[in-house]
C-alpha cells in the first residue's frame, strides 16, 4: 500500500471515529436524526462535486445506478445495526460487525475480484480483525452497568447475545457496499464526492419514506441537535469519501481491514477520556492494531 493511500485510509478512521462520538449521544433519536444527516451531508458536500471532478469518467446511467444501488445498501445497513443495537449489547453488535465486514470483504476481493495480498498482508489483515473483535470483550459491561443474563435456552442452557446476529448480518450489509463502492469507483471510474452525494441523495428518498408519523419530529431535532446534525454532515460522508478514493490506489482487501482502525480509536478515548476502564487492554488491543498495519504496508 502506498504512504498516500494509507494517510487517506487513516484520515478516514479519524473521520469514522468522530463523527460516531459526536453521534453517540443522540443514537436513540434514530430516523429522524438520519435523515437530517443525510440532509446536511448533502447540503455540504453538494457544491464541492464541480470543484472534484464531477461525475468521473462515469456516464449518467452508470452514476444513477451506483449511486441508487449504494443509497440502498447503507440504509440497509443503518437499519440492521439500529435493530441490533435495541437488541443486544452496544460493544458486541459493533466489534462483530466491524470484524466480520472486513473480513467477508477481504474472501470477497481475493476469490471474486482476483486481488492477492502478500503473506505479510494477510497476516497483518487477521491481526486487525482479530483485535477489534477483541473490543467486544473488552468493551463488555460489567456490574452495576451489565445488562441482566440471558434467558436461559429449552434446554437450561444460556442463549448467545442477539447481538451476535445483527453484528453478522452488518457485517454482510457493511461488506456488501464495500464491494459494490469499490466496484463503482474502479470500474465506472465515479469521482468519489459526487459518488457520496449521490448516496445521501438517494438515503434523502429511503429515510423520508421511512419517516412514517415521526415527521413531526423534524423541527425538534433540528433545533435541539443542530451542531451535531452538521458535525455528522461534514465528517461521516468526508470518512466514506476517503475510503473511495483510497480504494482506487490499493485493494480493497487493504482498506476494507485497514479503515476499522476507528474501532481502536473510539475504545481509546473511552478509556482515556471517558475513564471507562481497563485501559491496558484497551492499549494493548491498539498495539496488536498498529503491528497489523506495519505488516500491511511492508
Amino acid at each position: 500500500m502506498s504512504s498516500t493511500a494509507l494517510v487517506l485510509v487513516l484520515a478516514a478512521a479519524v473521520c469514522h471515529a468522530a463523527w460516531n462520538i459526536v453521534a453517540h449521544g443522540v443514537s436513540r433519536i434514530g430516523m429522524p436524526f438520519l435523515w437530517w444527516g443525510a440532509v446536511a451531508s448533502t447540503v455540504v458536500w453538494l457544491p464541492a462535486v464541480p470543484l472534484t471532478g464531477g461525475l468521473g469518467g462515469a456516464s449518467a446511467a452508470e452514476f444513477a445506478l451506483a449511486a441508487a444501488v449504494s443509497a440502498v445498501l447503507h440504509c440497509a445497513y443503518m437499519l440492521v445495526l439500529q435493530r441490533g443495537y435495541a437488541t443486544g449489547r452496544l460493544s458486541t453488535v459493533y466489534a462483530v460487525a466491524r470484524g466480520t465486514g472486513p473480513t467477508i470483504t477481504v474472501l470477497v476481493a481475493v476469490t471474486l475480484l482476483g486481488e492477492r495480498p502478500s503473506p505479510a498482508a494477510l497476516v497483518g489483515i487477521a491481526a486487525i480483525i482479530v483485535a477489534v473483535v477483541a473490543m467486544g470483550v473488552i468493551d463488555r459491561p460489567s456490574g452495576a452497568d451489565a445488562p441482566g443474563p440471558r434467558a436461559p435456552g429449552p434446554h437450561g442452557r444460556r442463549r448467545l447475545d442477539p447481538g451476535i446476529g445483527w453484528g453478522l448480518l452488518t457485517g454482510v450489509a457493511i461488506a456488501a457496499y464495500t464491494v459494490w463502492d469499490a466496484h463503482a469507483v474502479r470500474e465506472w471510474a465515479v469521482a468519489p464526492v459526487a459518488f457520496m452525494v449521490g448516496c445521501t441523495v438517494g438515503e434523502i428518498v429511503l429515510f423520508s419514506a421511512g419517516l412514517g408519523g415521526r415527521w413531526r419530529e423534524l423541527g425538534a431535532v433540528a433545533r435541539n441537535h443542530w451542531g451535531r446534525i452538521a458535525a455528522f454532515g461534514v465528517l461521516s460522508p468526508l470518512a466514506y469519501i476517503l475510503v473511495l478514493a483510497a480504494i482506487t490506489m490499493a485493494p480493497v482487501a487493504l482498506v476494507a481491514p485497514l479503515r476499522e482502525i476507528s474501532v481502536v480509536l473510539v475504545s481509546v478515548f473511552g478509556a482515556l477520556v471517558l475513564r471507562e476502564g481497563r485501559a491496558g487492554a484497551r492499549i494493548a488491543a491498539s498495539a496488536v492494531v498498529v503491528a497489523g498495519i506495519v505488516l500491511m504496508t511492508a
